[in-house]
This record gives structure tokens, sequence and C-alpha cells, in this order.
């Protein structure tokens, strides 16, 4: 198979500069604004984006370092398979977030509920929809037990050791 490749569309800002500290997933980064700096020549892919309060982000995980199939993810002290949690240090280290879209002004996209590192690659942006994207009878996994750690939850560097 031939290799994958992707340019970045753009930079993800923000204020976190460094992995450590960071909210672990954009519920737990509520309220925390940034921008996107799209590349100018991606402007015209934001026609009506604007009509949309929510928006996915995927991204390159640009400071994942190692590659681990199994490791103890932030809310657990077990490991599980890297497929079965959200870590960083993955084969493909591609990140998703659905963060608020709260404007765009020419190249810029303005948001808010953020957990990514500044300087972030951006490789796509996609429309939230919730009719899309949200199920009823969903299983957690591990997670069902963890999940109201969420709030407190930050990054304590152990992907990035």
């Amino acid at each position: 198979m031939k290799p994958v490749t992707y340019k970045p569309i753009g930079i993800i800002r923000s204020p976190f500069r460094e992995t450590r500290g960071t909210p672990i997933q954009p519920a737990a980064g509520k309220g925390v604004r940034g921008h996107v700096e799209l590349f100018p020549e991606f402007i015209e892919g934001l026609k009506d984006l604007d009509s949309f309060s929510h928006i996915m982000l995927i991204f390159h995980l640009h400071l994942s370092r190692k590659v681990k199939l199994t490791a103890k993810p932030y809310m657990e002290n077990e490991e599980h398979g890297i497929f079965a949690i959200r870590g960083p240090s993955r084969p493909n280290p591609i990140g998703i977030s659905r963060v608020r879209l709260t404007g765009i002004k020419g190249n810029i996209l303005y948001i808010q509920d953020l957990d990514i590192v500044d300087g972030t690659p951006l490789l796509d942006i996609k429309p939230w929809v919730p009719a899309f994207d949200a199920e009823e009878n969903i299983r957690t996994g591990w997670l069902e037990k963890n999940v109201h750690k969420l709030p407190e939850a930050k990054d304590d560097g152990r992907f990035s050791e």
C-alpha cells in the first residue's frame, strides 16, 4: 500500500504552549478560547460554515513522540489498547475535537471549548451535526467508571515523556 500524506490547511492557536496542563477533551476545556488560522488558499471552503455552532477539527498531534499500542489513559491507572483510548501516542497521530465556532473573519475561525496545544497543524474541518454524530444506547467501556473525572483532568505529560 502506498503511504498516505496530508498537507495542513491551517494552524490551531490556543493558550496552551505545551501538552502538560492542557485539558484532555473539549468538554474539559469549556470556555477556553482560541482560533484557527486557515491558510489563505482554503478560504473559499469556509462558505456557509458560519451557520454552524460547532465544528470538528481534525489535526496532526505534532508533539506525539512515540507509538504505544497500550497505554494508561489520563483518567485510569490501568493500561488499555491505544484504539480503546484517545491518547496521542498512536500509529497515526491524528486528533479530533468538537469545538464551538463563535465567528469567522477572513481566514480566522474563532473557537472555544478548546483542548488543543498552540501551533497544532490543522488537517480538516467538518461541521458537527447532532443528527449525524449523536447516537442513543451508547456504551463507553472502561470510561463509564471514570468519566466523572473529566472536568479536573489535564495532560500530565505521560504521553510526551
